[in-house]
This record gives structure tokens, C-alpha cells and sequence, in this order.
């Protein structure tokens, strides 16, 4: 925790953690990896100020949640923000593409590829042309494999599949590198960071270390292959009690753009919903099945089937969810 930033010993930790990832995600050699600080909200002002370096540049979002929608806000300072989705998406998926409206001049195509809040998930990537897709991973990032060759920028916070939080990692193809606003502050620059080997400022040292372990730990599972597998196999465990319960359990998202890694739902029922709600979350809890409360600005539970979570513990929550459903459905 207290090796220096510019020690031997932590720039062997640092290389490290770069060449695991490098290999888990098959990043081409064109494509340069930083480690910064300030989380996937520092990346949504990063971003505009290192790619909309032209007065009245355009920049589109893809706006499915609530991530997505702080990222554009925060773009809105520094670029011309084109919000390419129709206005009345309910955050309950994704619009077919025929009925985007993405600008031909578009300096970046925005989106979060999975959104915790409220459980909608990519599970392609967008069409642009020659514009650059840049997209926040901070929660999916190696839950499956990546074509990294189809994106300008990748970024995520590490506290979700990769590590604990302080790190965030950045994959940048190089053409995206150098053309920072006069006003972007120099953490934030991504050629300076890249210059100095990023440690321009001193780096979240022990995030860091910590990252490289799970990128070791990943690979002995099998890598982004086996992660996506067993992901698939957590998610359709939880998704198949929801479906099969009469409504018991529901869930707004459409099928086709739920997320296999946060799962929101919210419990019907002649005893009411909240009541109801409260008292699965305080037996999931005396089972030791904890923060399995949705998010403050949506309510009801949601399940996080982060890389750590085992399939035998989905299957705990899974039996649990029945069992529940049997005791109460009227």
C-alpha cells in the first residue's frame, strides 16, 4: 500500500496489470491503456474535452438510463450534445437503431453499455461508420468478451467486476490521443497521462495491485469466455424464477435488453408491494443475502451478479426467490 508510484517494484505491478489485460481482452496493439483516478464520472468530462476539440463539435448520446443520462449532462459543458435516441424512452430498453437519430459530423457515439440502475444492457454494438463509439464498461467490463477494435474508447470504474475503487481503467486507440482542449485539466489529458506512463500524479496504488490479482484470478478461470458463460448461466437463473412466476415477480425491462449483471424487479401482490419488498429484502438478509435493495432513485431489489458472485450463490437467492413466492402469492 505504501510502495512509491515511481518504484521498481510498482512499475513491474502496473506493467503487469496492463499485459493481463492487454491478453484477457485481446486489445490490438494500436489501442493504449491507462489507469486513472475520478471513477466513470471523471471519464464523462475526459472525454468530450480529448474529443471535441472544435468549436460547436457534436457529440451523440445514446441515453438508456441513468448513467448515461449524468454522462450527457456532463458532455453538455463542453460539446455540442446531439441526443440521438427518440425522447419517449423509458429507460426500459433500447431503441431499434432504424430509429436513431445519430449526426453524419459526430465527433463520438456515446453510450453506457450497461446500466445498473435499471438493468438495460447492450448486447451489440451500434453501427456508426467512422464515427468513434465510446462507451462506459464500468459495470460489464470482462463479465464476456470484447471486440475492442470496435470502439475509440473503453472505459470503467474497477470496483464492480475488476477490483475495488479507486482505479479506472481507460483503452484508447491512438488516433484519439493528443487533441485535448486547451482547458482540460492535465489528469484528465489523455496524452499527458500516456506520457507518463500514468503517473503523472500518483495513481490509486493499491487499486491497482489489487486490479492486477483479479486480472490473474480472471485468467485462471478461463477468461472473458468462461466469465460470460458463467454469467449467462447466473443471470438465467434469476430471470427464469421472474418469468415463471405469474407476475409475483416482475420486471419492466424488455427481454431482449435485459442486463445479465444487474437485475432490478419489483414484487406484486394482494399484501402490497412494499410490504412485501421490505420483508423479502430482511429474510434475504437473515440468510446472509445482503445490499439486494434497488437503488434510492427506483425502489424495489435488485440483484448485482458482479464477477465475484458464484453460480451457487444466484442459486441461494434463486430458491430463496421461490420459496418466497410460494409463502406469499395469493
Amino acid at each position: 500500500m505504501e510502495l512509491s508510484h515511481r518504484s521498481t517494484q510498482f512499475s513491474t505491478i502496473m506493467q503487469g496489470a496492463k499485459k493481463d489485460l492487454r491478453d484477457l481482452l485481446n486489445i490490438p496493439e494500436n489501442y493504449d491503456i491507462l489507469f486513472l483516478q475520478g471513477g466513470g464520472t471523471g471519464q464523462f468530462s475526459a472525454v468530450p474535452m480529448n474529443l471535441c476539440t472544435t468549436t460547436g463539435s457534436v457529440a451523440d448520446y445514446l441515453i438508456t438510463g441513468s448513467w448515461s443520462a449524468k454522462a450527457t449532462k456532463e458532455g453538455e459543458k463542453y460539446c455540442r450534445v446531439n441526443k440521438a435516441l427518440p425522447s419517449s424512452n423509458a429507460y426500459n430498453g433500447i431503441p431499434d437503431q432504424s430509429t436513431w437519430n445519430l449526426s453524419p459530423d459526430a465527433k463520438y457515439v456515446y453510450f453506457c453499455a450497461n446500466e445498473t440502475i435499471h438493468g438495460v444492457e447492450f448486447n451489440f454494438i451500434p453501427e456508426t461508420g467512422d464515427v468513434p463509439i465510446v462507451t462506459d464498461m464500468s459495470s460489464n467490463i470482462l463479465t464476456k468478451p470484447v471486440d475492442v477494435s470496435k470502439y475509440g474508447i473503453i472505459f470503467a470504474g474497477a470496483q464492480k467486476n475488476i477490483g475495488i475503487a479507486g482505479a479506472t481503467v481507460v483503452i484508447i486507440r491512438d488516433d484519439l490521443v493528443g487533441h485535448a482542449v486547451p482547458f482540460c485539466p492535465s489528469i484528465l489529458d489523455y496524452k499527458l497521462n500516456l506520457q507518463n506512463n500514468s503517473v503523472y500524479n500518483t495513481p490509486s496504488t493499491f487499486s491497482i495491485y489489487i486490479m492486477d490479482l483479479v486480472f490473474k484470478w480472471i485468467k485462471k478461470q478461463g477468461g472473458a469466455e468462461a466469465m460470460g458463460e458463467k454469467s449467462q448461466v447466473k443471470s438465467k437463473l434469476i430471470y427464469d424464477v421472474i418469468d415463471s412466476s405469474s407476475g409475483f415477480y416482475y420486471s419492466s425491462v424488455f427481454p431482449k435488453d435485459r442486463s445479465r449483471v444487474n437485475i432490478p424487479f419489483r414484487i406484486g401482490g394482494s399484501e402490497g408491494s412494499e410490504y412485501l419488498e421490505k420483508k423479502f429484502l430482511d429474510e434475504a438478509h437473515k440468510r446472509g443475502m445482503v445490499s439486494l435493495k434497488g437503488h434510492r432513485s427506483v425502489g424495489g431489489i435488485r440483484a448485482s451478479l458482479f464477477n465475484a458472485i458464484t453460480v451457487d450463490e444466484v442459486e441461494h437467492l434463486s430458491n430463496f426467490m421461490k420459496e418466497f413466492k410460494d409463502k406469499h402469492k395469493q
